[in-house]
């Protein structure tokens, strides 16, 4: 566990937990190297998994104009692309069950709600509605928001602070939970604490990096946040 000192925050009033969805409540990364995979063998562009790992954390859009690089191609063949890409990736979301949900999350969904904690999802995604439906956590979550209710994507922080105004939360009571590094940056963005999950190179930007949610406690995250505090008052 790492601790960082960001933002000029002041000590912890946390009311809220904001979650990214892909690589932190499910992993559909798999999902969407096959899916990105299979558009690109179709279209003869060169892909493959060091290059869908350069999209984590991006829009649809944004990661098909990163995949097409300098080719330049009509509007209509862009959104032809996007819709033949999201069709391919709800074929595998219709066979997504709760056993899908990554370690973890369940127990901390369910300790959020003990202790009244507010839970919402950013998402880079489109399809969050249908992922978490299909996860079973609906029930769980009070609001879920895209990138596609707000004018920027990640990494700017208008999803994050337009999931923070539907919670009616302040940014500086609000943990963000993200896997990547656009996320972080937007997290930060927009004033919140941030608990990064995955290796430093990618999330070590957050007040709090952990490898993933497994074993994790709300009570410890919490327990946490003070240290991060203390740490920056004594820079």
């Amino acid at each position: 566990m790492i601790l960082n000192n960001k933002n000029n925050l002041h000590p912890p009033d946390i009311r809220g937990v904001i979650f990214d969805m892909d690589g932190v409540l499910t992993d559909t990364v798999e999902f969407h190297y096959q899916t990105w995979q299979k558009l690109a063998d179709e279209e003869g562009i060169p892909f493959d998994r060091e290059a869908n790992e350069a999209l984590r954390g991006l829009s649809r859009r944004d990661s098909l104009m990163r995949i097409l690089g300098d080719r330049q191609l009509p509007q209509a063949t862009i959104e032809e692309m996007l819709e033949r890409k999201n069709h391919y990736f709800l074929e595998y979301v219709e066979k997504m069950t709760s056993a899908d949900l990554l370690p973890g999350v369940a127990s901390l969904l369910d300790e959020l709600r003990r202790s009244q904690m507010k839970v919402g999802i950013a998402s880079a995604s489109k399809n969050v509605q249908a992922v978490i439906f299909r996860l079973g956590i609906r029930d769980r979550i009070d609001t879920i928001t895209n990138v596609y209710n707000v004018k920027n994507p990640k990494p700017a922080p208008d999803v994050f602070l337009h999931a923070a105004e539907q919670l009616n939360l302040k940014s500086s009571e609000c943990v963000v939970v993200e896997d990547a590094e656009a996320g972080v940056e937007a997290a930060l963005a927009a004033g919140m604490w941030v608990l990064g999950l995955g290796p430093v190179e990618r999330v070590g930007a957050a007040h709090i990096v952990l490898p993933s949610l497994e074993g994790v406690k709300w009570t410890d995250i919490l327990a946490k946040l003070p240290r991060v505090e203390e740490e920056k008052t004594m820079v």
